[in-house]
């Protein structure tokens, strides 16, 4: 087995693999941007390198930086996470070309599944068939235009090197295609490094249906059952079950047959999962994640087998200990992912700030997976996952109600989060019966009577002293200092308040055009002197990787705009006057 491994991620995943390299007596190493210098994973790792500057792009997406701190720590093995480098083959290889294993498939196999395309002809290949779609990359909007006269609207733009909802926009008329190129190629290229995008027919009501895969490096290939994965917004999930309800067993079983098919057959190995969309007793191949999934731990708790334990282990070449005869499903899992934003009215706006509180809950069946401790900041610059609350019963009601009950001891406060909307699916009849889909929580789910706003901790202004944990770096190498400290964060806060009080009472309500959240502005999209109507976007800003429209509240012309392309703006900050 590895004698250390370097986990090239951050938040909650980077925490489950330090975990799991502690239970098999492997050194753990972090790497943490300026952000993450106090992370939680920062923190539980056994040595730690420092990754100077605050965006993905300047860390955890710096190859070079990366690959200098392997030299130095003289890891045996990496370990990707998701997002980031997992799906890289690029990474993968430079990786290797050290002579250091890199924990999951082999590149030529992130490149097949990598680009959507050539995974949907590996997938054909096989015998396995996708939704309708096209084979040669997005190079113009008369691409779609043609394709939507042949299949009809709705039209999906993919990432093609993409995955996780990232870079993908949904397009219902002609009008909104060349903007939808552009967004989604922005956000691909932010989150992914790249910005080929493809289409696909974009089915009116499926659920999404994954299959986990196991693949040893022996030839051996087995599913380890599926997921529900059909709560969604923004094509992101909100919830996710296993095994996926109310489908035949026949038709589970033929998906898990077929994403055996597609791994052997671009010579797969490691843990990936296999996704299909299912639709009127049909199912169509969707593509391959060659990487852990962020909903792994439903499977873990359905199956009794620990997914990191075994990517580790195949890594090292081990062959796998369990048979597709041996598996067995035991009862029902459900995950919740905490994500800080606020849901009201199905806004689902991000949230970054500082956690006051955060206390999760206990109890039997009850795994609650986090990157993130009391104090902990949610940073614009990343992925706003706080956690994942993961529940086990003896069968589907029993975990929908422990759900319910444990999202109800579940307190997170400084930030809003999706609890509110998570309580709302699980009690709502829809997703009790199973007739929910990918389209329900956006396009039927009733969010508007909801809200979580950023509560603070009842002992946030107290005035006392903190345990403080600061760093010192020896040539990039971490180690923790503590001391104790006076706490003055209650003196800043009101001073902050007061700050904002005045910016607001200089205001003169909704002509000027503020913005929700902190983060960056991707684009305006308005002039001085145009003419705008009620919900007219303004500008698009991003934030913790995902773009949202800033929307006029009042019809008028344009009389000052303040920002640019580029701009770093916080919250309630005017971007623009209307007349």
């Amino acid at each position: 087995m590895f004698s250390k491994v370097l986990i090239a991620n951050r938040g909650e995943i980077a925490v489950r693999v330090i975990r799991a390299c502690r239970e098999l007596g492997i050194t753990s190493v972090a790497v943490y941007s300026d952000l993450d210098r106090n992370a939680l994973h920062t923190r539980l790792a056994d040595e730690a390198y420092a990754l100077p500057g605050q965006s993905a792009a300047e860390t955890y997406l710096n190859t070079e930086s990366i690959l200098k701190i392997l030299e130095e720590c003289e890891a045996d093995a990496v370990h990707p996470g998701y997002g980031f480098f997992s799906e890289n083959a690029d990474f993968a290889r430079e990786i290797e070309k050290k002579g250091i294993k890199f924990i999951g498939p082999p590149p030529e196999s992130i490149e097949v599944m990598g680009d959507k395309i050539s995974a949907r002809q590996a997938a054909e290949n096989v015998g396995v068939l996708g939704v309708p779609g096209t084979t040669e990359l997005i190079t113009s909007p008369e691409q779609v235009h043609s394709f939507a006269e042949t299949y009809g609207y709705p039209v999906a733009i993919k990432a093609a090197y993409g995955g996780g909802g990232r870079g993908m926009k949904v397009v219902s008329a002609p009008e909104e295609v060349e903007s939808a190129i552009d967004s989604a190629q922005r956000e691909s290229l932010a989150y992914f490094g790249r910005d080929e995008l493809y289409m696909e027919r974009y089915l009116t009501a499926p659920r999404h249906i994954e299959i986990q895969i196991l693949a040893d490096e022996h030839g051996n290939v087995i599913y380890l059952g599926d997921r529900d994965c059909s709560a969604q917004r923004r094509h992101q999930k909100l919830i996710e079950e296993a095994p996926a309800p109310d489908i035949p067993e026949s038709i589970k079983q033929a998906m898990g047959e077929a994403a055996v098919k597609v791994a052997k057959g671009c010579g797969y190995t490691n843990a990936g999962t296999v996704e299909f969309l299912y639709e009127d007793g049909e199912f169509y191949y969707l593509e391959m994640n060659t990487r852990l999934q962020v909903e792994h731990p439903v499977t873990e708790l359905v199956t009794g087998i620990d997914l990191v334990e075994q990517q580790l282990k195949i890594a090292d070449g081990s062959p796998l200990d369990i048979s597709q005869e041996d598996l067995e499903i035991r009862g029902h899992a459900i995950e919740i992912r905490i994500n800080a934003e606020n849901p009201a009215g199905g806004s689902f706006l991000p949230s970054p700030g500082k956690i006051t509180e955060l206390s999760p809950p206990d109890g039997f069946g009850v795994r609650f997976d986090s990157g993130y401790e009391s104090g902990d900041e949610i940073s614009q610059f990343y992925d706003n996952l706080i956690a994942k609350l993961v529940v086990w019963g003896k069968d589907r009601v029993t975990a929908i109600n422990r759900s319910l009950r444990a999202l109800s001891e579940l307190e997170v406060s400084g930030v809003a989060t999706t609890i509110p909307a998570d309580i709302a699916i699980l009690e709502h009849e829809d997703f009790q019966s199973c007739s929910h889909s990918t389209k329900w929580v956006e396009d039927s789910l009733d969010l508007s009577g909801i809200s979580s706003e950023k509560e603070s901790s009842k002992q946030e202004d107290s005035q006392s002293t903190l345990k403080k944990e600061t760093t010192v770096e020896v040539n990039g190498k971490r180690f923790d200092v503590t001391m104790w400290v006076p706490d003055n964060s209650g003196v800043e806060r009101n001073v902050k308040r007061r700050s904002q009080g005045k910016k607001a009472a200089s205001g003169s309500g909704t002509n000027e055009v503020r913005v929700p959240m902190q983060g960056t502005i991707i684009k305006v999209l308005v002039e001085v002197g145009d003419s705008v109507e009620i919900g007219d976007p303004i500008c698009v800003l991003e934030a913790m990787k995902m773009e949202n429209n800033i929307l006029a509240e009042k019809a008028g012309k344009i009389m000052e705009i303040r920002v640019s392309s580029g701009d770093s703006v916080g919250n309630g900050d005017v971007v623009a006057v209307i007349e």
